[in-house]
């Protein structure tokens, strides 16, 4: 079970769930830094939103997922904003990419779901060039909003039952696996899943965003390859 395009939009439109959005974006690409002439991947790339965000800042974009529904709603989001992006059906298993041929990889919210996370980020690492640059974006253990999650989950939500929730310590040594080295980790939306709270809290998110993972209920991790 997954998440439909109708899901992300509805989210996207509530006051916590346009703040959550934004703060996991700004925490990836400052991770990313300026993609301007860089040839990227967004693998898991959803309905587009970071595929999209970095094509419009200069950068040759593919995304690519699984689901066709999800395709056809990027190719509407990327159409609508003026984003040229090349979409893809497929595996992150199995990327339909040579070897060295990617500068950036982009992840976000994908190892959660995979059944096979290392042999993903081992793909995502084939298709690095030497030096090449991965964000990973997940979504973090120690936080109440993973707690309603997986609390939802054990009530029968499939899609919450079968997610993984990651530690930093967790993301740090599969990436290591992967034969990445991690260079900077930071988290980001800190406040509980409450839109009163949100607009409180979300203003120390400068602050905690170098705390780590704990109490993150979004770590995003960047690493290269060596």
């Amino acid at each position: 079970m997954s998440l439909t395009p109708a899901a992300y939009a509805r989210w996207r439109q509530s006051a916590p769930g346009a703040l959550t959005e934004e703060l996991e974006q700004r925490a990836v690409f400052s991770l990313v830094g300026d993609p301007r002439g860089l040839r990227v991947l967004d693998v898991g790339c959803g309905d587009g939103a970071y595929a999209i965000r970095a094509a419009r800042q200069g950068a040759e974009v593919f995304g690519l997922d699984q689901s066709r529904p999800m395709l056809e709603a990027a190719r509407a989001r990327a159409t609508s904003a003026g984003a040229v992006v090349t979409w893809c059906q497929g595996d992150a298993r199995a990327l339909p990419f040579r070897d060295a041929s990617v500068d950036l990889v982009l992840a976000v919210t994908t190892l959660c779901l995979a059944s096979e996370p290392l042999a993903a980020l081992n793909e995502m690492s084939r298709v690095l060039r030497p030096g090449g640059v991965l964000v990973v974006g997940e979504l973090g253990r120690w936080n109440l909003w993973a707690v309603g999650r997986r609390f939802r989950g054990w009530l029968g939500n499939q899609f919450w039952k079968t997610a993984h929730f990651w530690t930093a310590a967790e993301l740090r040594d599969i990436l290591t696996d992967a034969g990445l080295r991690v260079s900077e980790m930071r988290g980001a939306v800190y406040y509980p899943p409450s839109a009163t709270l949100a607009r409180l809290m979300s203003r120390m998110e400068g602050t905690m965003a170098h705390f780590g993972g704990l109490g993150a209920a979004f770590i995003a991790v960047r690493a290269a390859k060596k």
